[in-house]
């Protein structure tokens, strides 16, 4: 079984540790209403997907 040769230095450890990094959700301009959302997600807003009605939004 392998054995480490030397200690690993806790900035070295950091180092590696670092780069764990929540990234923002990619956000897109709907096309129909111009309200903001997830990308290849229906607009909650309008009901719209690729400029087509999936949901409809009457009240």
């Amino acid at each position: 079984m392998a054995v480490p040769k030397k200690k690993t230095t806790s900035a070295k450890r950091d180092k590696r540790r670092a780069n764990w990094k929540l990234s923002s959700p990619n956000m897109t301009e709907c096309s129909q209403c111009g309200e903001m959302k997830l990308s290849h997600r229906i607009c909650k807003n309008c009901g719209y997907y690729n400029r087509k009605a999936v949901i409809s939004k009457d009240i």
